[in-house]
């Protein structure tokens, strides 16, 4: 088992109303909506005990005896869960602190509970350890961070700030929501009052010199909280976009076996399936079709061509080598602005 990550406890936030997606939630919580045939919330226990964790407690609201009486005390999912309810609206930050007495390891990874994510667990874990961090957060590159807050990081990975939504921003970085704590930094957050994890702790402990780094990939996410959001999240699990341990072998085509026909239908080449590397899921705008949105995981393969390969067959109309450090034409946003940035 990866000790990095073992010795480690998982907070996930799950008080909020989900006021956003009424009348769905008038009933039932955010977390608590059924996604793929399971609650939202069981696909990101999944995660958390397939990346090695086992102890979680959940910092719980808005219908809190509903988690309970579907979770228990974990045993049935390979956890050990815990619960604390906030009797009133903490905040984020707040709310971390509110489980404080829970923790047990001088490490905390914490989770709000309606994101999405299809990131490395083990790989913050070891980001946040290797670094001896303070604090550690996984920042997502997007396609248009206007709509975010943006975390802009230097050369060493050293968060430098916190900035609020800008037509400009500095970096495609943003906030994914989840979060590896030094237990001892919870303990400094002031408890019982309404705390903000975003706008007070982090730019506080910038402010005091303490370390706070970035673990940046582009990896899926998906902020679950609006409708439209919601539904394409929940198509994305089911079609194995999103991944989720608890559909493995129970969706459709799987993306490697997609990957090797596609390849080979439309380029011509035959590739070994265990030679791919999965290089990330990326969206961004749909080149043709304005308004909407295109998801792609993408694979990176190494090997030797000969003059007459790759070749355009089936949907494919022409190909071309492009070198990702300088593109020498016109491409779709999802490679000029997502892909070719990852592989530069």
């Amino acid at each position: 088992m990866d000790n990095a990550i073992a010795d480690m406890d998982a907070v996930i936030l799950v008080g909020g109303r989900g006021t956003r997606l009424r009348p769905l939630t008038v009933s039932t919580p955010k977390p608590m909506l059924p996604t793929a045939g399971f609650p939202f919330l069981a696909h990101l226990l999944a995660r958390i005990r397939e990346a090695g964790m086992r102890h979680v407690v959940l910092g719980t609201s808005y219908k809190a005896e509903v988690f309970e009486e579907y979770f228990g005390d974990g045993a049935e999912f390979g956890l050990e869960i815990e619960y604390v309810v906030e009797e009133e609206a903490l905040g984020t930050g707040g709310g971390i602190r509110n489980v404080y007495d829970k923790l047990r390891h001088d490490n905390v990874m914490v989770f709000n509970g309606d994101v999405l994510s299809g990131a490395d667990l083990s790989a913050i874990a070891h980001t946040h350890v290797n670094k001896d961090a303070d604090v550690t957060l996984h920042l997502v590159r997007v396609p248009d961070p206007r709509a975010f807050g943006s975390v802009p990081t230097d050369d060493d990975g050293n968060v430098l700030a916190f900035l609020e939504k800008t037509e400009d921003p500095p970096t495609d970085q943003i906030n994914a929501g989840c979060y590896v704590f030094k237990r001892s930094v919870i303990e400094q957050i002031p408890a019982g009052r309404v705390v903000s994890v975003e706008r007070d702790t982090f730019p506080g402990l910038l402010d005091s010199g303490a370390k706070v780094v970035g673990h940046v990939d582009s990896s899926y996410w998906r902020d679950m909280g609006r409708p439209d959001d919601f539904v394409q999240g929940s198509s994305d699990v089911v079609r194995g976009i999103a991944y989720s341990p608890l559909l493995e072998g129970r969706t459709g085509e799987a993306l490697v076996d997609a990957a090797l026909r596609e390849v080979a239908e439309e380029v011509g080449l035959t590739l070994d399936a265990e030679s791919l590397n999965k290089l990330g899921t990326f969206d961004a705008p749909a080149a043709n079709e304005p308004g909407e949105v295109v998801v792609g995981t993408i694979f990176t393969y190494t090997r030797t061509v000969t003059a007459d390969e790759p070749h355009a067959a089936a949907e494919i109309g022409d190909t071309a080598w492009v070198n990702p450090a300088a593109p020498d034409r016109e491409l779709a946003h999802l490679l000029r602005d997502r892909v070719f940035p990852t592989l530069a």
